[in-house]
């Protein structure tokens, strides 16, 4: 499943993981924001590579959790949805508005590929696959914001709400839309909408 080849989601292994990571992520959801040592167990349980000052509003929805790395200072606002069944990486410093959705999972393109077969016990199963994203240091999405797999966001990106990435987007860019495209390039001009109290 991680090396991106077509596989069985219903194998047994991981289904168990599956059920685990939807737990988890059901007991932080139920959870009280004023529980703040609880929530911080959950996340540190789901999401055991997470870096430091990770803050998640919830609801939250991950198909493993394990599979997903995240870097230091990162803000998730409400329903921050990822299936990570293949790696996804997040870097330092990334801000994520609400409904923002990270989908590795590929499906066949054929029907005859991806429809749902029996196996001889009579159970069900199917073929699919993922491919890996990786987010940058220092990137804001706005709101539903939508990355599909396979694409990569460099370092200081902002990506307009409702947009739909699908493919690579360069460092310090604004890209909008679906699909999402460049619309400029973010240089230290921009510094200017800065309010002059707020100057770090």
């Amino acid at each position: 499943m991680l090396a991106g080849k077509l596989y069985d989601a219903s194998d047994p292994e991981l289904d168990e993981m599956r059920r685990k990571a939807g737990d988890l992520c059901t007991r932080f959801n139920a959870t009280s924001r004023h529980d703040d040592a609880t929530r911080k167990a959950i996340l540190d349980e789901l999401l055991p590579g997470h870096g430091a000052n990770l803050d998640v509003m919830g609801p939250v929805f991950f198909d493993y959790g394990c599979h997903t790395r995240i870097g230091d200072r990162v803000f998730a606002n409400f329903n921050f949805t990822v299936l990570d069944c293949a790696p996804v990486t997040i870097g330092d410093d990334v801000l994520f508005g609400p409904n923002v959705s990270l989908l590795p999972p590929m499906h066949p393109l054929r029907w005859q590929d991806r429809n749902v077969r029996t196996r001889e016990d009579g159970t069900a199963y199917d073929y699919e696959y993922g491919e890996p994203i990786t987010i940058g240091s220092n990137c804001w999405f706005g709101g539903n914001v939508t990355v599909l797999g396979g694409v990569t966001i460099g370092d200081g990106c902002v990506i307009g709400a409702g947009a739909v990435v699908t493919k690579d987007i360069p460092a310090n860019s604004v890209a909008v839309g679906n699909p999402a495209r460049v619309i400029k390039t973010i240089t230290d001009a921009d510094a200017s909408v800065y309010q002059d109290y707020a100057r770090a």
